[in-house]
């Protein structure tokens, strides 16, 4: 029997278990990468993530951007582009591929969206929306605070607390639109006219967090700009942190470095209102008090110049007595003329009851009725008697009455009546109609007339 030996070999790592202690590794190492290079063979498959390689003369690294990170780039990237991105690098466990997760892409250099941000500054200067006479003052006091940002983003948790904070009273509207990605501009834009058209707000908050320059540059943008610079409710713009700076911050006739600075600049603190107030209720108070001790004085010396009036109160008593006896004998006395003169009435309606007339036409009625009964039985009898003698003279001249003698009708087979022989040929279908039935024969012979 073989002895058993133990195994002194080193612990053997699975492929799954070294692929995962290495991701862990460079996960840990690089949390966040800026890499440079050139883009190379670039994949757009259906499901809306992209595949590309980053190099540069020496080397390349494989990299993924998935669409939730893709989908705010506004400029599709091509193959041999020199561009910047921001990510995470890791291992694709399956493949054992060393790749970077995308989250950021823009161009290398200045970069295009540096570049157009130049050009519309420049251009709207020079058109002079930036120009500090057009810029509208903000109320002192706001009565309604207007907020165009995402309604889910941090900006408008800020804003709100600030606001809670150092002015609860103010009413806040919120127009919500997307700060971020292809739709944002349009919607930033029907925002602010909805604001503008609402006309609730006098002072309007637009801005977001912060966020790179792409992430930004719907800010950027020539309509919202103009949508800024048309709007009449004062514009506070309040995108990014301090450091950053869009065309909108320009338009706007106040720029905030954050939005909580912009929840700040159009809300009034209330402490400051409750010390205000607390100095003017003291200030209040000692003026009544002032009030009251010259009132008191002047009260003082009309007490000495005013007359008893309870003899004054006795007078009018006594009047009011007067009157009100001369009232209740006038109003007795109207009252008793009212029923005399109602008495009168009824003993004349009595005498001129329509009961009576009505009893008196009904027997009318009721006579007329029985001669115009008599009258129609007359006429009709009349007209029955008419109708008989009238049957009894058709039956004579009836040609029925005529065959009922003996006599016939003869027809041929067209249904003509027959009145001569020479109608007639041998051989001929007749037809003999007589007072009680009729018969069809046949002509054997026809004699002449």
């Amino acid at each position: 029997m073989t002895p058993a030996y133990p195994d002194t070999r080193p612990h053997a790592l699975s492929v799954s278990e070294l692929n995962r202690q290495a991701r862990r590794l460079l996960e840990t190492s690089f949390m966040q990468v800026w890499v440079e290079g050139e883009i190379s063979g670039l994949s757009r498959p259906s499901s809306g993530h992209w595949y590309f390689s980053l190099k540069d003369q020496k080397c390349q690294i494989r990299c993924a951007m998935f669409r939730g990170a893709n989908q705010h780039i506004r400029t599709l990237p091509r193959e041999g582009d020199q561009i910047r991105i921001r990510g995470k690098v890791t291992l694709y466990e399956n493949r054992g591929d060393f790749q970077i997760i995308v989250e950021h892409m823009e161009p290398a250099g200045l970069g295009a969206l540096q570049q157009a941000f130049e050009a519309l500054k420049a251009k709207l200067q020079a058109e002079g929306l930036f120009d500090p006479t057009r810029k509208q003052r903000l109320p002192v006091t706001p009565k309604h605070i207007g907020v165009v940002t995402s309604p889910t983003g941090a900006a408008i948790h800020d804003i709100l607390t600030v606001l809670a904070r150092r002015c609860p009273a103010i009413p806040v509207t919120i127009y919500p639109t997307a700060v971020q990605g292809k739709a944002a501009t349009s919607e930033i834009v029907n925002a602010i006219e909805r604001a503008r058209q609402h006309n609730a707000a006098d002072v309007l908050i637009i801005g977001r967090g912060g966020g790179s320059l792409e992430d930004l540059w719907c800010f950027n943008e020539e309509t919202v700009a103009r949508a800024i610079a048309n709007c009449h409710i004062p514009t506070v713009s309040a995108v990014g942190h301090e450091v950053d700076v869009t065309i909108a911050d320009f338009v706007a006739d106040l720029r905030a470095p954050t939005p909580s600075a912009a929840a700040e600049k159009v809300s009034p603190d209330q402490q400051d209102w409750l010390r205000r107030l607390n100095e003017q209720q003291v200030r209040l108070g000692h003026s009544a008090q002032r009030l009251f001790k010259r009132l008191e004085n002047q009260l003082g010396h009309l007490g000495a110049r005013l007359r008893d009036p309870r003899r004054e109160l006795q007078d009018k008593a006594q009047r009011m007595d007067e009157l009100d006896m001369r009232l209740n004998h006038a109003m007795r006395q109207k009252i008793e003329q009212q029923s005399l003169k109602t008495h009168h009435l009824t003993l004349r309606l009595e005498t001129q009851s329509p009961r009576k007339m009505i009893t008196s036409t009904a027997e009318q009625v009721g006579k007329l009725n029985d001669r115009m009964q008599a009258a129609i039985q007359h006429n009709l009898r009349q007209q029955q008697d008419k109708l008989h003698l009238q049957a009894q003279t058709l039956n004579v001249v009836s040609p029925l009455a005529t065959l009922g003698r003996g006599y016939s009708i003869v027809k041929n087979a067209t249904g003509d009546i027959v009145r001569n022989t020479s109608q007639l040929s041998k051989g001929d279908t007749i037809r003999a109609q007589f007072g009680q039935g009729h018969i069809s024969a046949t002509v054997t012979e026809v004699e002449p007339p």
